[in-house]
Parts: C-alpha cells; sequence; structure tokens
C-alpha cells in the first residue's frame, strides 16, 4: 500500500493544492494527516474542507486545538492568527444575531464539527501516528538535535512508542527519520529522499511540513509510506515540490490580523 503523509498545512492553500496534485500523479491509494490543518496562514476554511473530502484521516495539532480551546504557549503573531482563524471557520452564536446572507451556517457547523472530532492518536499495524510525540501528542517536539542534546528525551519517547515499531508524527516542520540509536537523518541527506525500514527498526518519521517548512528550503514537503502485508513497513520517500508562494504571502499581508512576518518567512523556510 501507498500512504501520503501529509502534516503541517497551517492554512497554505497554495502549497496543499500543489501536493494533492503531486499526489494524484503517483497513484497513492490513501491520504493521511498529522494535524494542523490550520493557523498561521490565509486559508483556513479551504484547507479544512479539501483535508476533510481527501484524507482518510487528520490527527489533532497543537494549532487546530489552540483554535478550537485555547491557543496556550503561542507566540504573539500566531496567538493573533488563532483567533483570526477562529473568526474564520466558529459558528455564529444566537446572541450574535443572524449570520450575513452569505455566509453559510451549515457548513460552518459542518467545519467546526470536523475540527472538534479529530484524533489525538491513530494506530495501525507497527504504526503510532500523534502530532507531537508519544508522550505529549499534541503539543511535545521531537526537535533534530534532541539526539545529540536531550538522550534521556528520546529514550523515553522510543519507550513509548512500543508495542508499535513506527512512529509518525508532524509539529517540527523538519522532514526525517530518527533512529533510536539515537540519531536523525535528514531527509535532504537519504538518496533519492528514500528511507528503507529493516526489519526491527524501531523509528520516528516526521515527513515535513506542507504549508510552512523550517529546514531553510521553502518548498512543501511530504512523504509517500510504502508497506506491505498488515502495514508492514517497507520505505518512505520525502518529496519537496516548488508552489507559488508569493501567492500566500500577499494573501497573508492583505489581512490586517495576520502578521506580515507569517508571511515573510515562507519564503526563507523557516
Amino acid at each position: 500500500m501507498r500512504t501520503a503523509l501529509i502534516s503541517d498545512i497551517h492554512s497554505n492553500l497554495s502549497a496543499l493544492e500543489t501536493v494533492l496534485a503531486d499526489i494524484d500523479s503517483r497513484g497513492v491509494d490513501r491520504i493521511l494527516s498529522l494535524g494542523d490543518i490550520v493557523g498561521y496562514g490565509p486559508d483556513p476554511k479551504e484547507c479544512v474542507d479539501l483535508v476533510a473530502k481527501r484524507c482518510e484521516w487528520s490527527l489533532m495539532g497543537n494549532h487546530d486545538f489552540g483554535v478550537l480551546y485555547e491557543p496556550t504557549n503561542f507566540n504573539a503573531s500566531a496567538e493573533a492568527a488563532a483567533y483570526w482563524t477562529r473568526r474564520q471557520l466558529e459558528p455564529p452564536k444566537a446572541e450574535d444575531g443572524e449570520a450575513g446572507a452569505d455566509y453559510d451556517v451549515a457548513e460552518a457547523v459542518r467545519r467546526w464539527n470536523f475540527l472538534g472530532q479529530l484524533r489525538v492518536r491513530v494506530v495501525f499495524g507497527p504504526f503510532l501516528c500523534v502530532h507531537g510525540s508519544p508522550r505529549r501528542p499534541i503539543n511535545e517536539y521531537i526537535f533534530p538535535e534532541d539526539p545529540l542534546n536531550s538522550t534521556k528525551k528520546i529514550k523515553d519517547i522510543f519507550a513509548r512508542i512500543k508495542p508499535s515499531r513506527v512512529c509518525l508524527v508532524g509539529h517540527t516542520h523538519v522532514p526525517g527519520v530518527f533512529t533510536d540509536d539515537p540519531d536523525f537523518l535528514p531527509a535532504a541527506e537519504m538518496t533519492d529522499g528514500i528511507y528503507k525500514f529493516s526489519a526491527q527498526d524501531s523509528v520516528i518519521v516526521n515527513p515535513g511540513s506542507v504549508g510552512q517548512p523550517r529546514d531553510l528550503d521553502p518548498r512543501a514537503s511530504y512523504a509517500i509510506l510504502e508497506t506491505g502485508e498488515n502495514f508492514e513497513p517497507q520505505s518512505v520517500q520525502f518529496i519537496r515540490l516548488e508552489y507559488d508562494i508569493e501567492r500566500t504571502v500577499e494573501k497573508i499581508k492583505a489581512i490586517d490580523d495576520l502578521n506580515d512576518w507569517l508571511g515573510e518567512r515562507l519564503l526563507q523556510g523557516r
């Protein structure tokens, strides 16, 4: 089975459309989203609609959670973006009076309910799927430097992956594979962007970010997971795609409640 892994779209419609078009050209069997559909970017409604339509399921990311509930531990720009995103998605309350004539209340309710039903973790075959980490599924980052600087943290995280062998995560926006050596293998350093699982691999795979890469490569990132019988892991290929970044940057600049910096950093992949 060929499974496309997407994560951290962050309301970047231009990037998401480019990734989905590429997925469609590669004979993929299904698409899974590892969270953070919304946040930062200018097109939350459209991105929620596409994920709901195209993905078998999506996880709850910290920005999805922040929009639904409270954006805790967010910087000022991320917090403002979360509140703006909430206003775009939240169905009107009775005390707010009538919605505008062009406002589709049923669609708003559908999107809000979809976000509210996102799962925190999913297990299939030998795979454990969370947005952040097995210890704190929504909020904990597993950074590329952790195998060197935070060995106790990495050891504890790998202990929590069992009885699964492979953990799929997002959150850091950096594509690559963590091994229990411990080590981090950046996707950019893999031959053809491909990692091949061994029979006893215990690893953590991050497909990178569709809508806001942070590895100094501004191209959209996603991965295709190859599995055999009973979802036995075979390989994962990391894919980078050029997309119309300027389209997203200009949309962000046109929205007063979104900091221009949120668009400018897309150009730098950070």
